[in-house]
């Protein structure tokens, strides 16, 4: 498939529903939206109809408020016929939270990546209520503001297990170039990585539709971070890679159900956006490395605006995932720091 370029992005409904809501936005596919505690205050959740029962495509946080809208979702509109499957495009929180109970709840399949199902599982499991000395060590090598690394440094960190319900054993896995059959169209699945490891997007094969989780979002890019887990990483490059091999298959005719904001057309145009966006925060990056800096130093060519507290987690793993890239691609050198932070310098600077 050649993709095309010709198109503008447009969004095919001017607002969103109410949370809780669901809207038709194809025929037999649902949309539900669901309240998340942060500045993207939502995650979007699709409900496709398979004639015999209900697919739902990502799950939200497991909150008391997301399980309440499910319970009334599943009571009202969609009561009659049973939820047999749950496809999860990430293992991320809001969008395998709830994977766990409606497979233990409502006997739902779980569908998933290797990938995704492993690292959420995993993270399910692995509950602190301290910061491990390697989550310190990572901070203090990204050069985190001191008041920032002292608070929560003492602070329970975030934990999977606070807002994802324990997973059982066994689902069903999905890799790239398989078909599924889903609310009554096939789909080719397609695999991204970057945001998150084998991250997988729906392509229906009438050319209509695409699932795009995370990958393909229409007005943000989402976060690529890297994290003390592996701390070397770099998904820069995957997800770079991701969306130019993505773009083969993109036209202007599909309209993209994304896993926030608003279904959109003009995929191809999007997905240049994405990659020349990254491109150029990689050249403004550089161009601010004429000095050691460490990555927590790097936020405003990164993201144009300045950092607060809420926000600074997010950025600093992306200042890292973007400064890593460079140093692969050999374009930077880095040097320890007295207190363990990199320093990172253009070459040649």
């Amino acid at each position: 498939m050649t993709s095309t370029t010709s198109g503008k992005l447009r969004y095919t409904v001017e607002m969103p529903p109410d949370f809780g809501a669901l809207t038709e936005v194809a025929e037999g596919i649902f949309w539900l939206r669901l309240p998340l505690p942060m500045a993207l205050d939502h995650v979007n959740c699709f409900v496709l109809d398979d004639g015999d029962g209900w697919t739902i495509v990502d799950t939200g946080f497991d909150t008391s408020k997301s399980r309440e809208m499910w319970r009334a979702a599943l009571d009202g509109p969609l009561a009659g016929k049973p939820l047999r499957r749950v496809i999860v495009t990430h293992h991320h929180p809001d969008h395998i939270g709830l994977a766990g109970w409606f497979q233990s709840d409502h006997g739902a399949e779980l569908v998933t990546t290797r990938t995704a199902w492993l690292m959420a599982r995993m993270l399910v499991l692995d509950e602190h209520d301290e910061p491990k000395p390697e989550t310190l060590a990572f901070w203090r090598a990204a050069g985190m503001d001191p008041a920032i690394y002292e608070k929560r440094s003492l602070e329970r960190p975030f934990n999977f297990a606070d807002i994802v319900t324990p997973m059982p054993l066994g689902f069903t896995r999905i890799s790239e170039g398989d078909r599924l059959t889903v609310g009554g169209r096939g789909w080719q699945v397609r695999i991204g990585n970057g945001h998150a490891p084998e991250h997988a997007t729906l392509w229906s094969e009438a050319g209509d539709l695409v699932i795009g989780g995370d990958q393909l979002l229409p007005s943000i890019s989402p976060n690529l971070g890297v994290y003390a887990t592996e701390p070397d990483a770099d998904p820069v490059a995957e997800w770079l890679e991701s969306c130019e091999r993505l773009s083969a298959f993109a036209t202007d005719r599909q309209m993209v159900l994304p896993g926030h904001k608003l279904p959109f057309t003009g995929l191809p145009l999007r997905l240049r956006q994405l990659i020349e966006n990254h491109h150029g925060a990689l050249d403004r990056l550089l161009d601010h490395l004429d000095r050691p800096k460490t990555a927590a130093e790097c936020f405003l060519p990164l993201f144009k605006r300045e950092i607060g507290e809420a926000a600074y987690g997010l950025a600093l793993v992306e200042a890292v995932a973007h400064v890593n890239h460079l140093h692969r691609l050999g374009k930077v050198t880095r040097t320890r720091r007295a207190d363990g932070a990199w320093l990172w310098q253009g070459k040649g600077s």
